[in-house]
């Protein structure tokens, strides 16, 4: 990938900050040939390369070498751009907002640094991966069970920070966050919370502060580099239930929702509900063709054969519960009671108790797994995918009206359907993923152009999404519209007194420092 520079900075100016870099982390480190390019390129990336090429990288192996990377790029005037391990697909990867920006790996950083049993946290480093931390805690026999993503191959830190969620109780995972170290867009260090106070005790355990608290602010944000984190981890329950069923039609995820979420709030099911369409379930077991190889979205006949044909409902339902045996049993009966109020079909149950083999493909178990990047072989070809997922009240109005908008933009486009609704307490995440061939420049402007109408038609109905790729931060920015975007103003006044230079990653979420404010996009 050929080197594109940073908006006002010039080649000298580049390479002296690079010099500067290798001073700090040695040449190793330091990668900024093509073939380094390529490497933190966004691989799933709509379009040109080049929309968010990055200019070099840079990894540093320690919190002080941070400081020192991040001094000397506002001497340079040289953006860098966070990374924790670079594997947020389908938002970008690796890749940073604005070309020439040189990415900052934490990578290195993957030290685990702590683990509670008592108290069930950890604290861990950038790098530290899902796999890492599974392994870590499965090899020193500590009692605590993690939350993992769909995919589970990124960083536990950086999926944490991006609004991530999973699928136990824990699976709210920005809201498992407490007490953070930081290295501000200056190169100084601050903590967070109860780590304000040197030797505090209670840094990872308690999530507020004396004043007001500051973990939130780093998340989805451009404020700091994040260089340790506390974590709350599940206990290991002593047992748990599955209770599983096919839901059939595609109406029937009204009243799905409306039986599960007021048990969410009253703590009956203290699990996030993942419940998928069909097409969730297909792109597992095998790629398009093998189902279907005509043109355009697959006919409705078409999936409802094929559903038949592997005894799929439209929706699945997988609710599992936590805890004692005999509580559980007692949830597992209110839960069957619930349901056979809507329908006849009955649940099918699986146990657990601790000491037998879990599931290793049920991520109510905690267990990560990369099998879901399957669904990128979905078209065939070099495939990748995008998720649009905006945030709804977990009710059947406003879960059926979002369905059925999304559903009419998608046939519009003519696209295959795969949606999902994650539960939690009050909200339902409603992830809708477009899977295309990247190298089908014809299926790459429609699944942009599609993009763009979701955009407009969640914010016509009232809906934002929660997250993005890199290419639709400033469209979805401008849909929190309110009081002429205050919030959004507010973040960027933040941003210009905490850089002043502009260097910790400009454009992330749409929030622009003022030396870079002119790149946001229809400005």
């Amino acid at each position: 990938m050929r080197l594109q520079l940073p908006p006002g900075v010039t080649a000298s100016q580049f390479d002296a900050g690079l010099n500067a870099f290798r001073g700090v982390v040695g040449d190793d480190w330091t990668l900024a040939t093509d073939l380094d390019r390529d490497t933190y390129a966004d691989y799933y990336a709509p379009g040109d390369l080049d929309e968010h090429a990055p200019g070099a990288a840079v990894a540093p192996a320690s919190v002080e070498e941070t400081q020192a990377i991040v001094r000397l790029a506002n001497e340079h005037r040289i953006p860098l751009w966070p990374i924790s391990r670079g594997k947020n697909l389908g938002y970008g990867a690796a890749a940073p907002r604005v070309p020439g920006t040189v990415v900052l790996d934490m990578g290195r950083m993957r030290r685990i640094l702590e683990v509670n049993d008592d108290l069930a946290y950890c604290v861990v480093e950038p790098g530290v991966s899902f796999f890492d931390l599974y392994e870590y805690l499965r090899a020193n026999n500590h009692p605590l069970w993690m939350s993992v993503p769909g995919n589970a191959w990124g960083s536990v830190m950086g999926n944490a920070l991006d609004h991530g969620f999973g699928y136990t109780p824990y699976g709210f995972h920005a809201r498992n966050i407490c007490g953070m170290e930081v290295v501000m867009p200056t190169g100084d260090v601050m903590r967070t919370n109860m780590g304000g106070m040197e030797g505090n005790h209670s840094w990872h355990v308690y999530p507020l502060s004396f004043g007001p608290s500051f973990d939130q602010m780093f998340t989805q944000s451009n404020m700091g580099i994040v260089t340790k984190m506390g974590y709350w981890l599940q206990p290991e329950p002593e047992h748990s239930i599955s209770l599983s069923m096919e839901a059939p039609n595609e109406e029937d995820i009204g009243w799905i929702v409306d039986t599960i979420s007021p048990m969410r709030r009253n703590g009956l099911i203290d699990q996030n509900q993942f419940v998928s369409s069909s097409l969730g379930r297909l792109v597992l077991m095998g790629q398009r063709s093998d189902f279907y190889d005509g043109p355009g979205a697959m006919p409705d006949e078409v999936a409802d054969q094929i559903r038949a044909d592997h005894n799929l409902g439209f929706w699945a339902v997988n609710i599992r519960v936590y805890g004692e045996e005999a509580v559980n049993r007692a949830k597992a009966d209110v839960i069957r009671r619930a349901f056979a109020e809507h329908t006849d079909t009955e649940f099918v149950e699986t146990a657990w108790s601790r000491g037998e083999e879990v599931n290793t493909m049920d991520p109510g178990f905690g267990v990560p797994t990369a099998v879901p990047l399957q669904m990128a072989n979905w078209t065939g070809g070099r495939g990748a995918h995008l998720g649009f997922s905006p945030i709804v009240p977990a009710t059947s109005e406003h879960i059926l009206r979002q369905l059925e908008r999304s559903r009419a933009v998608i046939a519009a486009h003519d696209v295959d359907f795969y949606a999902s609704f994650t539960l939690g307490e009050r909200y339902a995440t409603n992830i809708n993923m477009l899977m295309y061939d990247r190298d089908d420049e014809e299926q790459v402007a429609n699944i942009r152009r599609l993009f763009n109408a979701l955009i407009a038609d969640a914010r016509e109905s009232g809906y934002g999404e929660y997250r993005t790729h890199l290419s639709w931060m400033d469209p979805v920015s401008d849909t929190y519209d309110f009081n002429d975007h205050a919030q959004r103003r507010m973040a960027e006044a933040i941003k210009d007194a905490l850089d002043p230079n502009g260097i910790i990653a400009p454009g992330k979420q749409g929030i622009w420092p003022e030396r870079y404010r002119a790149q946001r996009e229809g400005s």
